[in-house]
């Protein structure tokens, strides 16, 4: 009998898994079993000495079951950005990456028919699901690592309520080996260290190379970590997000300081070349704009494996600098995705590479058992109140893209009833689950939106000239054409406000006609603007609520249905044909 090959014990296994999901009910025929078994079938990691296998996962937002998540019909790329990854959306994306239209990847990377694509694949992600996917790539990868890129700790009501606590958990026995951090960081510098001084010490390593002491710039966080995988010597280099004061709170991190720090990070990888490693790897919260830069101006890096943008890339993209080529990857979001990158050493330097972004489909993988014992656990003092019905949505409710999303209209139309304003901003916040017409708006569904240690719900008097203020900084934040200078989300969400947009536009002229009611906003007069998340620190001692008493009175009021939202977007200039704007 001949013997077992690597591709014949991951078909193999794949069978077992299908029969334990059909044995727990799971209704696998819907996308059809031998799509399934394409999707899982990954080609074997390279043989022998020098084959390194490292699995990355990113911005999950603390979503341990499995989710619905809709991709973006807005992504846009300005200047050399446009047309690139990761502006493709849609269509575009799909022709780009050689994906199949009604496909179960072309479901997973694109928002195209999504009410009934995910009625037919399922939900997506899981904290049980994703580690049976893991265990099942470590099992065929001896060695392979397992990275996380941040934006675990944040992001559901358990998380909130336990401060991290429950996903460190889930990290700890998902088998996390390294990871770096951003919304991490809005628990406070104190709590941030506890966990990972305590929590995760000689369990998982954090790694940080541009968070220093804002008085004399001494490291908080190991700036790598050398790791010898099938006796290969392995840098992992850490990049927290580097606008984080800017983005969030100050008051969370004041004695810290961030940045790109990109002459720092070229000593560090010098160093660790130094110090013997053959490959180098730096695992990225900066946004993938941001990362195609430094990696063209970085030299050393071998590949980057990014997030904070919550691109799902099914590709690597090479990018050349003076040292050579670096791999730039992006893993998505919400646990819905599964990075695999194998790669080959020979010569003490990278000779090849494979890359396989994988969708975490939870009704084709079947539950770890393990893991799904503990996230019971983990969830059960809070079962009842996560669970409690607020109302049934009568529309899509996602939020994802430039603009707003379904979502972010029911909370600015939420806090313009509430608090009796003429104009809502909400922020330009990434993270939040999708929800189809007919379910049940929880109170955990709701907080996936909200669910953030600075919350309080706001109401400004605001000049015409100041609105529009605001609504330009953000657009350059957004579309400026230098990554460097993009500090952060997408735009911020509008309620009673229509305005036009150039994003091509230089700054400060990107903002016009902007007006409330079919009327223009004049620039010396004064309109009521409700908002929440103020990173001022005033803000959590002014008595303001927190944005969820806000949005749940709302809910209260709507008779236990919410219609469709009319959603408030801007008139787009100069982006006719953009590959990052849906048709």
């Amino acid at each position: 009998m001949p013997a077992l090959t690597a591709v014949d014990a991951s078909k193999r296994e794949f069978v077992r898994l299908l029969a334990l999901a059909a044995a727990a009910g799971m209704p696998l025929a819907t996308p059809g079993a031998q799509e399934a078994a394409a999707l899982y079938d990954v080609p074997p990691p390279f043989a022998g000495t020098g084959a390194v296998s490292l699995l990355h996962f990113t911005d999950c937002h603390a979503q341990l079951l499995p989710i619905r998540f809709r991709e973006p019909s807005v992504n846009l790329g300005v200047g050399a950005m446009s047309g690139q990854w990761p502006h493709r959306v849609g269509a575009a994306l799909l022709r780009a990456a050689g994906i199949a239209e009604g496909s179960a990847l072309a479901h997973a990377f694109t928002h195209l028919d999504f009410e009934a694509a995910s009625r037919r694949y399922g939900r997506v992600g899981g904290f049980a699901h994703l580690a049976t996917l893991v265990r099942r790539l470590k099992a065929s990868r001896p060695g392979a690592l397992l990275l996380d890129g941040g934006d675990t700790w944040q992001g559901s009501a358990t998380a909130l309520w336990t401060q991290g606590r429950d996903m460190v958990q889930a990290q700890l026995a998902l088998g996390v080996d390294v990871m770096t951090g951003h919304w991490e960081f809005t628990y406070g510098m104190e709590r941030v260290k506890r966990i990972v001084d305590h929590e995760l010490k000689g369990r998982i390593d954090f790694v940080a190379q541009n968070v220093k002491t804002a008085d004399f710039g001494d490291p908080v966080f190991a700036p790598y970590v050398m790791r010898e995988v099938n006796g290969v010597p392995l840098a992992i280099v850490g990049q927290a997000f580097p606008y984080t004061p800017i983005a969030n709170p100050r008051y969370f991190v004041a004695d810290w300081s961030f940045g790109i720090q990109e002459e720092h990070l070229q000593q560090v990888v010098d160093e660790a070349r130094a110090k013997g490693a053959q490959l180098v790897v730096l695992l990225s919260h900066n946004g993938m704009d941001v990362d195609l830069k430094l990696a063209s101006r970085v030299r050393g890096i071998d590949a980057i494996l990014g997030g904070h943008t919550h691109d799902g890339v099914p590709v690597a993209v090479p990018v050349r600098n003076a040292g050579g080529t670096t791999l730039v990857t992006n893993a998505g979001s919400n646990g819905k995705f599964l990075g695999v990158l194998d790669l080959q050493v020979k010569d003490r330097r990278l000779a090849d590479h494979r890359w396989r972004l994988l969708p975490v489909f939870s009704d084709l993988l079947a539950p770890d058992a393990a893991m799904a014992a503990l996230i019971d656990k983990l969830r059960a003092p809070h079962a009842a109140k996560l669970r409690e019905e607020l109302a049934v949505t009568d529309g899509l409710l996602y939020r994802r893209g430039n603009f707003n999303g379904s979502w972010d209209q029911l909370l600015c139309d939420a806090l313009m009833a509430v608090q009796g304003a003429q104009i809502a901003f909400s922020p330009g916040f990434r993270w939040g689950t999708t929800l189809l017409p007919g379910e049940a708006i929880t109170r955990e569904a709701m907080m996936s939106q909200l669910a953030i240690t600075y919350p309080y719900a706001t109401l400004t008097e605001m000049s015409g000239t100041t609105i529009k203020t605001v609504l330009e900084d953000v657009a350059d934040n957004l579309f400026n054409p230098d990554p460097y200078y993009q500090q952060g989300g997408d735009m911020v969400r509008v309620g009673g406000l229509a305005y036009r947009l150039t994003p091509g536009a230089k700054m400060g002229a990107r903002i016009d006609d902007m007006r409330l009611d079919g009327k223009p906003i004049e620039a010396d007069k004064t309109y009521k603007v409700a908002g929440w998340a103020p990173v001022a620190e005033d803000a959590r001692r002014a008595g303001n609520k927190p944005v969820w008493e806000v949005v749940e009175a709302w809910l209260a009021q709507q008779g236990g249905r919410v219609g469709p939202r009319r959603i408030d977007t801007p008139t787009l200039v100069g982006v006719q044909g953009n590959a990052g704007l849906a048709a």
